[in-house]
């Protein structure tokens, strides 16, 4: 299949690289060119130097910071796109937007699928992400080639939005997480318990979490922090998912606290920083750091 991708960003540059290598056309477009130039040239994609350039693929991926720039790059490609083409988005993004997008795409014939991804630069290296997938059911049958190059958890979660949804959710439930290991680790620590040593019956207990089992060993006790997901796009998302259940009408204080927890993260320590380094905060108010 001829595919289109836009956004050569950290999950990206992978994904699209293993489209490529599953035997797809890839046409790749970046906003700095000089990043889709390097990408066709290692792994035999086609850099376009226009969105127009896209057109004439019949499935066109977006993976981009939010659903803003999303909705941008739909409207400048919709005097372009064919009816038929398939528009699959994996920005961590907005439910609502995701509606308004497809709506939009709806006008020039053009199917929509939101389906963020989950497992890390790691997983899009491997093709071993997590897919969640929001739409109709026989436009998720059309992608599922594409999303077998990628991913190996793929699951159509419902309508328009549900990836989204489901996303922001997850990655919310992952932000509390992992602050509320570091509260826990940092308390033990001052009892006279090494972090590592905890971890080892955590890991093996009930209150074991991806941030015990891999983030903290992997990546805070070392101090290595290495940026594979920036504090900003987690603290956004992590917005997002405040409005999945305020929009539910679900109470929510957990996720509320979190909200609020994150955006001072995000603040204080800063918006480009690993968002594992959200542990500061904690080390910060109390005055020690887990190691």
């Amino acid at each position: 299949m001829k595919v289109g991708w836009i956004g050569l960003g950290a999950m990206g540059y992978p994904m699209a690289k293993n489209l490529k290598a599953a035997g797809h056309e890839v046409l790749v477009y970046n906003r700095t060119q000089a990043k889709a130039k390097a990408h066709a040239e290692a792994y035999g994609t086609r850099a376009v130097e226009r969105l127009e350039g896209l057109a004439e693929a019949e499935a066109i991926f977006s993976c981009l910071p939010t659903s803003n720039e999303v909705w941008e790059v739909a409207k400048a490609l919709l005097p372009h796109l064919r009816t038929g083409t398939l528009w699959i988005d994996c920005t961590s993004g907005e439910p609502e937007k995701s509606r308004e997008i497809a709506a939009l795409l709806a006008e020039a014939g053009v199917r929509f699928l939101d389906a963020p991804v989950s497992g890390g630069t790691a997983g899009a290296e491997a093709g071993t992400l997590a897919i969640m997938v929001g739409g109709d059911a026989a436009d998720f049958e059309r992608a599922k080639p594409l999303f077998a190059a990628l991913g190996k958890k793929i699951v159509h979660l419902g309508p328009v939005g549900a990836g989204h949804a489901t996303k922001a959710v997850n990655n919310t439930l992952l932000a509390a997480a992992l602050l509320a290991a570091a509260e826990g680790l940092l308390a033990l620590k001052k009892e006279g318990v090494a972090p590592e040593k905890a971890l080892e019956v955590i890991n093996q207990s009930s209150g074991r979490s991806f941030a015990t089992e891999v983030l903290f060993p992997e990546r805070v006790l070392d101090r290595s922090f290495p940026l594979t997901f920036k504090l900003g796009l987690l603290a956004k998302d992590v917005r997002i998912g405040n409005k999945v259940t305020e929009g539910a009408g679900v109470p929510s204080p957990l996720f509320h606290l979190t909200r609020e927890l994150f955006q001072a993260a995000a603040k204080t320590i800063g918006e480009d920083a690993d968002h594992t380094e959200a542990v500061k905060l904690v080390e910060a108010w109390g005055g020690d750091e887990i190691r």
